[in-house]
């Protein structure tokens, strides 16, 4: 009996300590994790500065955390390209890709990049700023190399954690690639932000945007995490993320800095309380389920119909939504409706009106047969690149 004791506890040992190295081991994956944070964290801490106080420094702690985590995803993937080049051990050198001689796991590479870029565009948006003043829009040619870095460290950190989910055995390592999943989701909301407004909620800007940019990020981590119900998941860290922001952005005092102003403001603005995306992730967990794993490259009828329960169920979701969040239930700290608006924005009741009274206007037309079909084509598109990406990330291991 005292030997049989023995026994498990040496196992149960040597499983702890496995178990540990195996933590240690991963820390570039956590270390990347935190990269990503810091920049997401920044990025919607930034738009909320513009908002609030307006543009008065380069030096502001939303810049300082998003090129913080620009700056650490680079050492990370450099540290890992040194590891891997000239003191890596036959296992890891069989797990990075050689580039120019020099070795390194596929998203210490891609993370490198995004962190070049980021920190190239830090100078170039200073300079921007200084010669045409504030961004009349999301997108500015500084914000686009940006966030293309921005997208590559997160593509970066996606691939680094995937590698260790497809190497490891009972999908070990899935809850971390979940995590930067949603980081991954949310990144792709915050730039289509200018079209998500719920007032926007019953025209076709909305849906457009949310087609071309939601449906390849929620189906390939349906495709490929290892884990049950991956989508919905995702979805639901994304929302939890954007509600952390919504809730804790408010409780700081601003002020703006800059005229004119039009909207008194006295406190951070909040970002938009985040898309309903559990509901369409949902569904499309459902369908890969019944899937299965076999899926080729000519079978567009399953991107198609992939495309076409996320838009349904997103267009069900939003549209009733959206009333909500323009009544006078929404006003409150946990929604936060009609707290959104910045210094800038001329008070008035178009703020709890829907906008797509105009059949000619370019942003937000009127939502037809014909141009919801279009959104249909956008999300099968994205749906079929999403199940080719997914399909491929499920084979990577390096």
């Amino acid at each position: 009996m005292a030997l049989s004791l023995s026994k498990t506890s040496h196992a149960e040992s040597e499983w702890t300590m496995e178990s540990a190295a195996s933590g240690l081991s991963n820390w570039p994956g956590y270390g990347m994790a935190l990269a990503a944070t810091s920049i997401l964290i920044g990025i919607i801490w930034d738009i909320s500065w513009h908002m609030s106080i307006g543009r008065d420094t380069f030096w502001t702690p939303a810049h300082m955390a998003i090129y913080f985590g620009g700056a650490l995803a680079g050492s990370i993937g450099g540290w890992l390209a040194l590891k891997y080049t000239f003191f890596s051990t036959p296992e890891e050198r069989a797990a990075s890709v050689n580039i120019f001689g020099a070795r390194a796991p596929l998203g210490a590479w891609v993370a490198i990049w995004g962190a070049m870029a980021m920190l190239t565009s830090a100078p170039f948006d200073d300079w921007w700023h200084n010669a045409y003043g504030l961004d009349v829009k999301i997108i500015s040619p500084p914000h686009t190399l940006l966030g293309l870095g921005m997208l590559a460290v997160s593509i970066g950190a996606l691939l680094l954690t995937l590698a260790r989910q497809n190497r490891e055995a009972n999908g070990v390592g899935s809850g971390l690639f979940i995590y930067v999943g949603a980081i991954f989701l949310t990144f792709g909301t915050v730039f289509i932000t200018e079209f998500a407004y719920p007032n926007m909620q019953h025209g076709y800007a909305c849906y457009k945007w949310c087609a071309w940019m939601i449906p390849i990020r929620l189906v390939t981590m349906g495709r490929a995490a290892r884990i049950s119900w991956p989508a919905t998941r995702v979805a639901a860290v994304y929302m939890m993320l954007q509600c952390l922001m919504v809730w804790i952005l408010p409780l700081f005092p601003a002020q703006p800095k800059l005229a004119p102003i039009f909207t008194p403001v006295t406190h951070m603005v909040p970002p938009l309380f985040p898309l309903l995306l559990v509901v369409p992730a949902f569904g499309i967990d459902l369908f890969l389920r019944n899937m299965g794993d076999d899926f080729r490259w000519w079978r567009i009828d399953r991107a198609i119909i992939v495309a076409a329960i996320f838009l349904s169920l997103l267009l069900a979701t939003q549209w009733f939504f959206s009333e909500f969040m323009l009544s006078p239930h929404a006003e409150n700290w946990f929604f936060a409706g009609n707290r959104n608006w910045s210094y800038g924005t001329w008070p008035g009741e178009w703020h709890k009106e829907f906008w797509d009274m105009n059949p000619s206007a370019w942003d937000n037309q009127i939502l037809t047969p014909v141009r919801l079909l279009k959104c249909w084509l956008f999300a099968s598109l994205m749906s079929w690149i999403a199940l080719l990406w997914g399909s491929w990330m499920r084979k990577v291991k390096r």
